[in-house]
């Protein structure tokens, strides 16, 4: 008989158990490449079973992706709690930005940790998850655009360009990291690059 456990604890064994198989995989993934581990091999190096790993992986790429995945709804939630205060949307959004910079969130690509550096290559080199990194993006614009409301449109492409924004300074610095520059150097142009990214929001695009 499976011993019971409280829901708060349960979950919390749960969030354990996924932990430990995406460290395993990530950990091989890093060591021969993406598509040299099978899942058997992940399974195997997690002591559990392929059925066990499928229930809280469905697919091979959400071993790595659910990283990202765990932030899907990060800029709705900003928008929303922001409005609730008072404040504007964007505005909510550039103040989140920079708090995550200050605190080097690897979410921003400012922090220059070993472990996150490899797992950006690993995220970057590799076609499939850069495929379903596109679908995380997409996922991201429709609820952000709901938190937004108004015009179903108008929402839509105000999604679409914070998302992309965020997106593109993340990336900066996550190549100038990997490029060997200086951990402070990139935060400091960072900060720059997000004043004016979201002047650039707020003002519309200059063409």
């Amino acid at each position: 008989m499976k011993p019971e456990y409280p829901a708060g604890l349960r979950e919390r064994k749960k969030a354990r158990t996924r932990q430990a198989l995406s460290d395993a995989a990530i950990a091989l993934f890093l060591e021969k490449g993406f598509d040299g581990v099978s899942v058997a091999e992940v399974a195997a190096a997690a002591e559990v079973s392929k059925p066990t790993l499928f229930r809280y992986f469905p697919a091979k790429e959400d071993l790595v992706l659910h990283r990202f995945a765990d932030h899907e709804d990060e800029s709705a939630r900003v928008v929303e709690a922001g409005r609730a205060g008072g404040t504007a949307p964007l505005d909510a959004l550039y103040a989140h930005l920079l708090d995550g910079l200050g605190r080097r969130d690897p979410v921003t690509g400012l922090c220059d940790v070993p472990a996150v550096l490899a797992y950006h290559r690993l995220l970057y080199g590799t076609p499939a998850l850069l495929a379903g990194i596109h679908g995380y993006q997409q996922r991201s614009e429709e609820v952000l655009a709901q938190a937004l409301g108004g015009d179903p449109l108008v929402a839509r492409l105000a999604a679409g360009q914070i998302v992309a924004v965020l997106r593109i300074l993340a990336n900066e610095n996550v190549a100038r990291l990997t490029a060997g520059e200086p951990l402070d150097e990139v935060g400091r142009d960072a900060v720059a690059a997000a004043g004016e990214a979201f002047k650039s929001l707020r003002e519309g695009l200059p063409y």
